[in-house]
């Protein structure tokens, strides 16, 4: 157990532990053709209760998956079975996709530990631990929300440290998309990126599932002129692997790091925001 990870074996002795939520928060691309909330019927870790990016979300905006209010969060874990002083344990069935965006959720709206499962799902699968399936119900629990807004960036922030700010910002989607050379999985998005921010695919942080040793992500970062010690906002497509990026930074060292919520999927649809290609 580490201040970011649970190894497959430590979760495998808490499985039943009343004091450890297990959340699976596995979530797909639109283009990807899957089904996450199916999959978690099939087949989960024992215990797990599935936590929906797309409903535990503001459903007053038509942008995808944007960080739902305080209170509505509390009641929706709550149902969920999850209290804010619980060690919650997150993972995804690929290994590290959706999981930090998750794991960023719940700390930016107070609760005290919360985890993510090395390897995730797939090293669980590999190692052949028990698997069941259902939908796994909890006991109603209450969280209590103390909402951190240092951990949020919306669009009139972004606006106003790309012109006045030493606040790095980077990008995590593709090169390709970043550069507006491939089309955004969304329609009705501009091409390009934010002016001025830096790119650094999420694909980079990992290997086989699993984030990259810290070592070779500070090289990463020092080789694109990423300074960990200022204040940094990571984007991407519409939240979910800025989330990992951001994940990535923090294991790594940075100390002030937040997510733009709207990301491209705000930025890109917007004519009042300046868009570089």
């Amino acid at each position: 157990m580490t201040d970011w990870f649970v190894s497959t074996e430590w979760l495998g002795q808490h499985l039943r532990s009343p004091d450890v939520a297990i959340v699976d928060a596995s979530w797909y691309l639109p283009t990807a053709g899957r089904d996450a909330h199916a999959e978690y019927l099939t087949g989960h870790i024992p215990g797990a209760v599935f936590f929906d990016i797309d409903a535990v979300a503001d459903h007053t905006t038509t942008l995808p998956h944007m960080l739902p209010k305080p209170a509505d969060f509390a009641k929706m874990v709550g149902a969920l079975g999850i209290n804010d002083k619980m060690t919650i344990v997150i993972y995804d069935e690929p290994g590290l996709f959706s999981a930090p965006r998750v794991r960023w959720t719940f700390l930016a709206m107070g609760a005290r530990d919360v985890r993510i499962l090395a390897g995730g799902g797939a090293r669980w699968r590999a190692e052949q631990r028990p698997i069941e399936a259902g939908a796994v119900v909890r006991a109603p629990a209450h969280f209590e929300a103390h909402f951190d807004p240092a951990a949020v960036a919306d669009f009139d922030t972004i606006e106003h440290v790309r012109r006045d700010s030493d606040t790095i910002i980077v990008d995590a989607r593709p090169a390709d998309r970043f550069e507006g050379r491939a089309p955004e999985p969304r329609p009705g998005l501009r091409p390009g990126h934010i002016p001025g921010s830096f790119n650094i695919p999420s694909s980079e942080l990992t290997r086989g599932g699993e984030l990259k040793p810290v070592d070779e992500l500070r090289k990463l970062f020092a080789d694109r002129n990423i300074e960990l010690s200022g204040p940094i906002i990571t984007t991407c497509g519409s939240g979910i692997t800025a989330a990992a990026l951001a994940f990535a930074l923090e294991v790594a060292g940075a100390k002030q790091v937040a997510v733009y919520d709207g990301a491209w999927a705000e930025w890109g649809s917007r004519e009042d925001a300046e868009v570089e290609v």
